[in-house]
């Protein structure tokens, strides 16, 4: 057995990868996994073994494993000394055909990554489930840890007790052992390490079948048991159905994986992820209370997104991280585009535009912005390049090029790219190939300007002659949507088709009103950011709400919000078109994204000395429309929780607040005052100083779950005390017994508020502590603190200094703390700029 105390370097560069790819032709992992330890608290470890068969055209190489010990090598059948440094086993001697055999002892998480272990305060209940992408199947079982090195997967799993246990295969045999059951599963098709699973605890099931047009699959919904009454697995199946009905019609290709299982999983780093037969999601999406619309059509476009990895991902999957676009691209805008093709939610592209897009422009800002084909030399970089520009802008892009070639030859393309490499790896020369010969046009040039360059356009109109410009020089098709005020209504008339090549392009049509409101890419298809003129900005403060058009209203929203960010546009200027024009948004997705700005704007754009009056006046925006909207709708709901974010820094509903939550005083008609609603106001009151540790555990008492633990961590955090902010930040730095999504309660608790002297006097530690956690915590974890704790400074000197004095830090923890820098430098800059902008 090897134990190092030194572990090696876990970040694998793209050269090893490659190189390891070259000698080495893998053919099957096959693991076994003993997990009768989880039910011990006292134990953190965990018994797994792989069996590797693969050709090698080499004497050595290594195998990946991050754990407690390796115990034992075999090579062809006979023992080796180990030698493991902690990330990797060195194996040498290797013929040209080799089985070898690796027994190992892995380590529990707490962190969500690898095999994560969880136990539900409900009942006690222990749960387990594995997340790995991009690199963290290592830490469950050794293997080649490469997205290019595929195998076909057998697994074998022994746990204690009589509960569920899952693998992406389907279960072929179980026997009886001492203090347990092992399982045996289907060997699958050729996988990826990073898309393999497992699951073990007492999940409650709810069973389906989907029945195509060649093939019938078994269907799964699961979740914990102290969670099966607020599982609505009628309606999460409905969307299964309807999707593998559209994907296999529309790739002409059947579902590949045997078995769909999908299951809630408990403290979750990641919306979803699709292992095939075996997808996992967020619990956040097994709805405890009320739901709007917004929600459903979420978890609707996570479902799809993760079942169009089946195919883009999984059956077809990336050389190496390069080209993560080419899966999560392509899922990102499929999602989209199945919620809308199959009659989920034909409005889906309505939430596209405000909050997929509002990502990716963000994310396309920064100083760290990247190509959607990046550049990605190591796993580092790969975790942190699942960002908006490889998911929004991606996916913004795709549905650019669909417009471009057309949908049917794009899915015609489709069709051949999977024929043509089924189960195998590609790069964007493949996929390009493949839709050049569907659709007969050349894509060279559209690809250097939307995938492999940075930016974004910003559009601007011109008048007398009608123009558009654009800032940066890109090729895209826009259409220019025109409007007239008819005594404050906004009337549409009609839109004009743009081609634009150059950086102004004149607007030519038979008839070109003389418009009150003119807004470029009104339908949303190209990216790119809208700039509205003098005129049309006057138009919009008054009938903005009156667009009956909810796709040219979140274009609209969208240019509102872009121009603040850019200090072009006041915070109080937004701020009163949101408290008009807000309480008579009928989409949910951008009322619920006006808010979020909303709220944003007072606590990062407003001046100091003007954000007291301007958070006052924000809560009793909410309030009053929460009072207002109709019972039981959407928009009571979103409203409602707006509140409880407007408390944190505004106190003037507190009695009321309080009242209502202790049945002094009548809940609004309608609304569902259920337990997130519940936390959400009563951490806001905690941060404003109405509401004390006694109040919280009252709170906690009601809500004896793990979503209520987690909140209470939050609320007593949030608290405005020296003493308190002080012990929240030693515990998120120093405590390794908090979980990721406890982390994330502390964390949320210390930055809230509206005074920062309760925390201000950490802002060196904070910078003393970035790189050592960077290098004893995982990635995930060091990350959360790194940015989540990240001081709101009154200049950026100090992260100045500290990026001066660590030009060699790790590159992806500079690339955090530059993003962060970037974050903190507009804030200044933007808050600067009010007076000015309120004086225009």
């Amino acid at each position: 057995m090897q134990t190092p105390q030194h572990p090696g370097d876990e970040n694998l560069s793209r050269e090893d990868a490659a190189a390891r790819a070259s000698v080495v032709t893998l053919e099957t992992i096959e693991v076994d996994l003993d997990v009768r330890s989880a039910s011990d608290p006292a134990r953190e470890d965990f018994e797994t073994q792989s069996i590797l068969r693969f050709d090698a055209a080499t004497s050595e190489t290594w195998v990946d494993f991050l754990g407690a010990s390796v115990d034992e090598v075999e090579i062809n059948g006979e023992t080796r000394k180990v030698d493991w440094d902690g990330a990797r086993i060195r194996l040498t001697g290797l013929a040209e055909r080799n089985t070898v055999r690796i027994r190992a002892r892995g380590r529990y998480s707490r962190s969500g990554e690898g095999l994560h272990r969880f136990t539900d305060p409900v009942d006690g209940a222990v749960y387990l489930y594995t997340q790995y992408e991009p690199a963290d199947s290592r830490r469950v079982y050794p293997c080649f840890e490469q997205p290019d090195l595929k195998a076909r997967w057998t697994f074998h799993v022994t746990a204690a007790g009589d509960g569920v246990i899952l693998s992406g295969g389907a279960e072929t045999g179980r026997t009886d052992v001492d203090g347990g059951v092992r399982v045996s599963f289907a060997e699958t098709p050729p996988l990826s390490s990073y898309v393999t699973a497992v699951a073990v605890g007492p999940y409650h099931r709810v069973d389906g079948v989907w029945r195509g047009e060649r093939q019938s699959v078994d269907l799964g919904v699961l979740c914990r048991a102290s969670l099966a009454e607020h599982l609505d697995a009628d309606e999460i199946l409905d969307i299964t159905r309807r999707g593998l009905d559209f994907f296999t019609s529309a790739f002409d290709q059947d579902y590949p994986w045997g078995k769909y299982d999908q299951i809630f999983v408990p403290e979750y780093n990641l919306g979803a992820m699709e292992n095939p037969g075996l997808v996992t999601f967020t619990e956040a999406y097994v709805f405890r209370g009320a739901a709007t619309a917004a929600q459903r059509e979420a978890r609707s476009n996570t479902i799809l997104h993760e079942m169009a990895h089946m195919w883009f991902g999984d059956l077809v999957t990336m050389r190496w991280w390069d080209d993560l676009w080419l899966k999560e691209s392509f899922a990102d805008f499929m999602g989209t585009h199945a919620n809308v093709a199959t009659g989920l939610h034909p409005d889906a592209w309505v939430t596209f535009a405000s909050r997929r897009k509002g990502w990716a422009y963000v994310q396309d800002q920064l100083p760290t912005t990247h190509p959607i084909v990046a550049d990605i030399p190591d796993l580092e970089a790969a975790k942190l390049n699942f960002d908006g520009i490889t998911y929004a802008k991606g996916a913004s892009v795709l549905k650019q090029l669909v417009g471009f070639v057309g949908e049917e030859a794009f899915f015609r393309g489709a069709r051949r790219y999977f024929a043509a490499h089924a189960y195998g790896n590609t790069t964007l020369e493949d996929l390009l190939a493949a839709l050049e010969e569907a659709s007969g046009r050349d894509l060279r040039s559209w690809s250097a300007a939307w995938l492999e360059t940075t930016g974004l356009p910003t559009l601007t109109t011109e008048r007398a002659p009608l123009a558009v410009a654009q800032d940066v020089a890109r090729p895209h098709a826009v259409r220019v949507g025109l409007w007239n005020d008819e005594g404050g209504r906004l009337v549409a008339r009609g839109d004009v088709a743009v081609d634009l090549f150059e950086e102004r392009t004149v607007v030519t049509a038979p008839v070109l009103p003389d418009a009150a409101v003119v807004v470029a890419n009104v339908d949303d298809r190209s990216y790119a950011k809208v700039r509205l003129d003098d005129r049309s900005l006057e138009a919009v403060q008054e009938g903005l709400s009156t667009m009956p058009d909810a796709v040219a209203r979140g274009v609209v929203w969208a240019a509102l919000w872009n121009a603040v960010r850019d200090g072009e546009l006041a915070a109080s200027v937004y701020l009163a078109i949101a408290a008009r024009h807000a309480p008579q948004e009928p989409h949910p997705a951008l009322l619920a994204d006006v808010l979020a700005h909303a709220a944003f704007a007072v606590r990062h754009y407003v001046p100091d000395a003007a954000r007291a009056a301007a958070a006052d006046a924000w809560l009793d925006t909410a309030g009053a429309a929460m009072d207002a909207a109709a019972p039981g709708s959407d928009a009571q709901l979103i409203w409602a929780r707006a509140v409880g974010v407007a408390a944190e820094l505004s106190d003037g509903r507190a009695e009321l607040m309080t009242a209502i939550l202790d049945g002094r005083a009548p809940t609004p008609e309608g609304l569902a005052l259920d337990p997130d609603l519940r936390w959400g106001w009563v951490f806001g009151l905690a941060a404003s100083g109405r509401a004390d540790a006694t109040r919280i555990e009252e709170e906690a008492a009601r809500d004896a779950t793990s979503s209520g633990r987690t909140a209470r961590l939050a609320a007593l955090a949030a608290r405005p005390e020296a003493s308190v902010r002080a012990d929240a930040w030693r515990a998120a730095w120093d405590d390794p017994t908090l979980t990721n999504d406890h982390l994330d309660a502390v964390i949320r608790g210390v930055r809230a508020g509206r005074s920062r002297s309760l925390v201000a006097a950490f802002d060196d530690d904070h910078f003393a502590r970035i790189l050592p956690v960077w290098r004893s915590r995982s990635i995930e974890i060091a990350a959360r603190l790194v940015r989540g704790l990240f001081p709101a400074t009154e200049d950026t000197a100090a992260v100045d200094a500290w990026l001066a004095e660590h030009p060699d830090a790790p590159g992806s923890l500079r690339r955090i703390v530059l993003e962060e820098r970037d974050h903190l430098a507009r804030d200044l800059r933007v808050r600067a700029a009010q007076a000015v902008l309120e004086a225009r």
